[in-house]
């Protein structure tokens, strides 16, 4: 499971024109799955963005998390955080789970997400939408669960 976070000022998800999703101060993210993803990975990752501590403290220390302010979360299904283009120019998506099997796995996400950070918005799975975002900072993050726990 690979997420692109981004610390933001505000976003929205637009489809079809319409805004269908809002947040605040929070984080986008941008949500990928392999074939060898299951729930536990999920639910592993789920805590690790909510226990995320990037935000700044009262002396500017990237101590505090989601929680000690309220923070939002934007979490937007991106299957090609997992495409290739190691060959070629064309990119591949040899390495992105089916749309069947991720979408589970990305409403378990959301599941798992909810209880920790209680302003949680989304997207609608895969659908071709308009991310429009603030960012803060900028700071980004890439959080990989093969690297984050060897799984």
């Amino acid at each position: 499971m690979r997420i692109v976070l981004q610390i933001v000022k505000s976003a929205y998800v637009e489809l079809n024109g319409e805004n269908i999703s809002e947040i605040g101060k929070g984080f986008v993210l941008l949500v990928g799955f392999t074939p060898t993803d299951n729930e536990e990975i999920v639910r592993k990752m789920a805590e690790k963005v909510a226990k995320l501590r990037i935000f700044p403290d009262e002396n500017g220390k990237t101590n505090l998390s989601l929680s000690s302010f309220n923070g939002e979360v934007l979490s937007v299904s991106q299957f090609t955080v997992y495409a290739s283009a190691k060959n070629g120019n064309r990119p591949d998506f040899i390495s992105c789970m089916n749309k069947d099997e991720a979408s589970k796995l990305y409403q378990c996400f959301l599941d798992d997400l909810r209880p920790l950070v209680p302003n949680l918005k989304s997207n609608v799975f895969h659908t071709d939408c308009q991310i429009h975002l603030i960012n803060d900072g900028p700071f980004t993050l890439i959080l990989d669960s093969k690297e984050l726990f060897g799984l």
